[in-house]
């Protein structure tokens, strides 16, 4: 999972997603800024999530593809729609859809975007989760109506349609109903960005509530965890991976999955006894090839 907003062009993608498909790795996946987060440059600038994933559908092969997350502020939902089942055909079927609120203010003052309160983010993703989903699951020759509170669809020929028969749907963070509510009712996977175990396992326990009350069994939702990944065979080049993304060591042990390979695999371990299934490795350095080489080695072939 990387953080193209932090300095990376499509070519520094491109690398890290080759390899990614080269090392064996499921999936690649990225988030949706428009702004730097921190200090540092801001060259070279964003890159457009949804247009990126579209090039990287057609310059890689075997690799899932998807969003931790689109914002729900950026994109109306039906055109994002389109989006998305355009660059699932141009994937061969490898796109998933990871959506959320929107949450960074200074990202839409930056460039113009509307930014609504809280109360009204929430109402609004709601809407377009159910407009997506909506949107995928008409039938072919039907059309889709939708009459919201911000949003009103009429007759849409609900195409075109993605080339999976259920494109995935990832919602995920740390709301204790609304969140989880809206994953049981329309999500594939809920994914906790960053917690501590303990949040983790509590998140896991209020989603599979939500699941029951609609009358979901809860071992339909995959619960996914993301951790910043720092792993280094010895001191010295974990010192210098966690200088090179403004971290430090001890910190990178204690909340993510850093240290050595085995520490590594440790921590996740930890996630995967509160429920955690699949985990999406934060890389903070896209140049740091190694460090992929190096978790493809000696962490991946444990966790299957």
């Amino acid at each position: 999972m990387t953080e193209p907003q932090q300095g990376a062009s499509y070519d520094d993608l491109l690398a890290v997603a080759r390899l990614t498909e080269e090392l064996r790795f499921d999936a690649f996946f990225r988030s949706d800024h428009y702004t730097r987060m921190g200090a540092g440059s801001p060259l070279p600038g964003p890159t457009d999530a949804w247009i990126t994933l579209a090039g990287l559908a057609r310059d890689t092969s075997t690799i899932r593809l998807g969003t931790l997350v689109t914002a729900g502020t950026f994109r109306l939902p039906g055109p994002l729609a389109i989006s998305v089942a355009t660059v699932d055909a141009m994937s061969g079927g490898r796109i998933e859809l990871g959506l959320g609120t929107g949450w960074n203010t200074d990202e839409h003052t930056a460039y113009g975007i509307p930014f609504p309160s809280l109360n009204t983010l929430f109402e609004r993703f709601e809407e377009q989760l159910a407009i997506v989903t909506g949107l995928f699951g008409t039938e072919v020759g039907s059309t889709f109506s939708f009459e919201g509170t911000h949003y009103q669809l009429k007759d849409s020929p609900a195409l075109p349609k993605p080339v999976q028969a259920r494109l995935p749907i990832i919602v995920g963070g740390y709301g204790t109903r609304r969140t989880p509510r809206l994953a049981a009712t329309y999500a594939d996977e809920f994914n906790v960005p960053f917690p501590p175990v303990e949040v983790f396992a509590r998140q896991v326990g209020h989603v599979r509530e939500a699941c029951e009350l609609i009358g979901r069994d809860p071992a339909s939702l995959t619960c996914s965890v993301a951790l910043v990944a720092c792993v280094a065979s010895n001191e010295f080049d974990m010192a210098r991976r966690a200088a090179a993304i403004g971290r430090e060591p001890s910190e990178l042990r204690q909340n993510g999955a850093a240290g050595t390979p085995q520490e590594a695999l440790d921590r996740i371990a930890e996630y995967a006894a509160a429920g955690a299934t699949h985990v999406y490795l934060q890389l903070l350095d896209l140049a740091d090839l190694d460090q992929m080489r190096l978790i493809a080695a000696e962490v991946a072939p444990h966790l299957a």
